[in-house]
């Protein structure tokens, strides 16, 4: 029996945060405080297809606004 948050005949949204990172979360939950759904209700592959399309910088958005903040300083 697979879990809530694995269930492949669920369908799920894709959720996103102030971050920008991205989590997959059952439909049938309240969306918790923080996140916005961006995709979905689809089905749990649907889903991770576009995660994987759009999530190409693992990083969390102020690191990488921090990091370019200093590459401009040293150029």
């Amino acid at each position: 029996m697979s879990g809530l948050f694995e269930d492949v005949d669920s369908r799920y949204f894709v959720l996103v945060n102030s971050e920008e990172q991205y989590s997959l979360w059952p439909s049938s939950l309240e969306v918790p405080d923080g996140w916005t759904v961006t995709y979905g209700a689809a089905i749990r592959e649907e889903c991770l297809e576009f995660v994987e399309e759009q999530w190409v910088d693992m990083r969390p958005r102020s690191l990488r606004d921090a990091m370019s903040a200093s590459d401009n300083v040293s150029t």
